[in-house]
């Protein structure tokens, strides 16, 4: 992080906030809540963590509206309705740049001959783009990367390095693809024969649409016929792995080591927590969040909320898993109502 003088004040009127303290109060940096030091600036999102403010050191918090009321001498306040942006939007000022890549072709690369490279690209040392390769203006090729024949790759897209791309497989534009990411490797296809396994031919493609980020090792496998489909603004997560003609709706969150098989559909905005499985040959509707771990065995409607393998609604969920405290509670009931009955019974004789 660099160095800048900035105070509450300037930074409320950069994010949109209200300050509820000191405005003159000044932060050199910023930190997470239990390391923030008395020049810094910190955020709490939630009311449930309250409590933190008992032992933080951070001098300006950024707070939601809930936690306006636990303003101190000890903290300046800058009160928000959207905590994480804005939170985002400071550490975006004080973040160092990111590294420059001095565009040009490493002597040690190995590029065909009928390559189209735009304006300004980087190819970085041991890489290997074959024939019919198209890469937009400005892109970045990492080191030791491979981009099979007749790959494109949009203008501003960076693949840090070790990253594969195989053949005919497309990536739109500003896409940032982390180390190890493998783009367009054979779905699993195979069908029983008179001699055991045979391989199904993987005949489609990958396409990646304009702003995606995929995690390190994430794997996306080509189709079997078709496309397999990443919608615009997706974000996901390192060692994700997505099956042949997976196709997932724009913006949506997948988070680390989920695992979606051949064929499901994900509609716009979903988010599937870490380690979910999605079974193939389902469709998710927009905006469907999965719990962590949790398998979905059945397709799912617009807005749901899954959780637990096979997934349930939250409804369904907590049913199941109140329905024993629940029967022990009206068991205890029954009981006395019981006792009751019969010293009713008995006094009556």
């Amino acid at each position: 992080m660099k160095q800048l003088t900035l105070t509450a004040a300037e930074i409320a009127e950069m994010i949109k906030g209200k300050v509820v303290g000191e405005p003159g109060r000044v932060v050199h940096s910023v930190a997470g809540i239990k390391e923030a030091k008395g020049d810094q600036l910190s955020f709490i999102g939630n009311k449930r963590y309250e409590h933190q403010f008992e032992t933080t050191e951070a001098g300006v918090i950024l707070v939601c509206p809930d936690l306006e009321s636990a303003a101190s001498d000890k903290h300046t306040l800058i009160v928000t309705d959207h905590v994480d942006y804005a939170f985002a939007t400071v550490v975006a000022v004080f973040a160092e740049k990111p590294p420059v890549f001095e565009p040009g072709v490493h002597p040690s690369a190995v590029v065909a001959s009928d390559v189209k490279l735009g304006e300004g690209v980087t190819v970085g040392a041991n890489v290997v783009i074959e024939p019919g390769v198209e890469i937009g203006d400005g892109a970045v090729i990492g080191a030791g990367c491979y981009l099979g024949h007749q790959v494109k790759i949009g203008a501003g897209t960076i693949l840090y390095p070790n990253v594969t791309v195989m053949y005919r497989c497309t990536i739109g534009r500003k896409c940032i693809l982390h180390p190890g990411v493998v783009i367009g490797a054979d779905g699993f296809g195979f069908v029983p024969g008179p001699q055991g396994l045979v391989k199904v031919p993987q005949t489609g493609i990958v396409q990646i649409d304009d702003d995606v980020e995929l995690g390190a090792n994430t794997t996306v496998d080509r189709a079997r016929f078709g496309r397999t489909w990443i919608k615009s603004n997706v974000k996901v997560d390192d060692q994700v792995m997505i099956a042949h003609n997976v196709v997932i709706g724009e913006s949506s969150i997948l988070v680390a080591q989920t695992g979606i098989a051949g064929s499901a559909e994900l509609g716009r905005g979903v988010v599937l927590g870490a380690k979910a499985g999605i079974n193939g040959h389902i469709t998710i509707g927009d905006g469907v969040q999965v719990a962590g771990t949790s398998g979905v065995v059945k397709s799912l409607p617009a807005g749901a909320i899954a959780l637990g393998t096979p997934a349930e609604s939250q409804r369904e969920f907590m049913a199941r898993h109140t329905l024993p405290s629940r029967f022990e509670k009206l068991q205890k009931k029954f009981e006395a109502l019981k006792a009751e009955v019969e010293a009713l019974k008995g006094s009556a004789r």
